[in-house]
């Protein structure tokens, strides 16, 4: 059968990266434009009761489809790694697509490491709140700590879905061809990206400020500021590629 050779493989791990990647980030996007903003304009019981009934629920599909995207997107890589050598890495496609995958890790880690670990503490603070017990005066800060991290996940997740369509569908066309990877300018291209990506997560992770709430906190405040933030990003990447990269 043609999904057990390696086409049909590959192809079936890109459909399940698709999947899955939808999922987390519909789910992301939930949390920041949905359920930050109610919870915000809710009574404290109110909210507690959503923590406790909602919230777990749906951080259980986001963690372990952030973990599933990665995992996917992972093994795509290791099927047809003669797809993924050197040439292609080198190319403005692959460039991008590189960024687009540290980008994927980073958001990754955010959810497994700080995401999950602080709003575990919210969520039992919520449950015994409920039971009449005293609240667990480490809820707010962890909670701060979650979203900030949830809200750079965000500005991340805008870029991240352009290189990763983008490898396929644009940065591979005549424009991006004619662009000049010689002479290592991908490498200058690449390390500036990763500069950003780190200067940013040590931002949200307070690692600048030293506060531990997040450095930039605008960018961070509302989901709108996030939301501008990452289309801030996407337009950044692409004229720093048109300065960089332009043979």
């Amino acid at each position: 059968m043609w999904l057990f050779e390696q086409e049909g493989f590959d192809n079936a791990l890109r459909i399940s990266h698709v999947i899955v990647g939808i999922m987390w980030m519909g789910l992301l996007w939930f949390f920041n434009f949905v359920q930050v903003p109610a919870f915000a304009e809710m009574e404290a019981a109110a909210r507690n009761n959503a923590l406790d009934k909602l919230t777990w629920r749906a951080l259980w599909w986001f963690r372990w489809a952030a973990m599933a995207t990665v995992v996917f997107g992972l093994l795509i890589i290791a099927v047809f790694p003669d797809l993924y050598d050197g040439d292609y890495w080198g190319s403005t496609a692959g460039v991008t697509l590189l960024l687009g995958i540290i980008m994927g890790l980073v958001m990754a880690a955010n959810v497994w490491m700080v995401i999950w670990p602080n709003q575990q503490i919210v969520i039992a603070n919520a449950r015994n709140v409920q039971a009449g017990g005293e609240a667990n005066p480490d809820a707010a800060a962890a909670g701060r700590r979650a979203l900030m991290a949830s809200r750079q996940n965000m500005i991340f997740s805008l870029p991240l879905l352009v290189f990763m369509v983008g490898a396929s569908h644009f940065y591979n066309v005549t424009h991006f061809e004619q662009f000049d990877l010689s002479a290592g300018m991908w490498l200058v291209y690449f390390l500036i990206g990763v500069a950003i990506i780190a200067v940013l997560e040590l931002n949200a992770l307070g690692r600048i400020s030293g506060t531990g709430n997040g450095g930039l906190n605008v960018i961070y405040e509302t989901h709108k500021n996030a939301m501008y933030t990452g289309f801030v990003l996407i337009a950044a990447f692409y004229v720093l590629a048109e300065i960089v990269l332009r043979a």
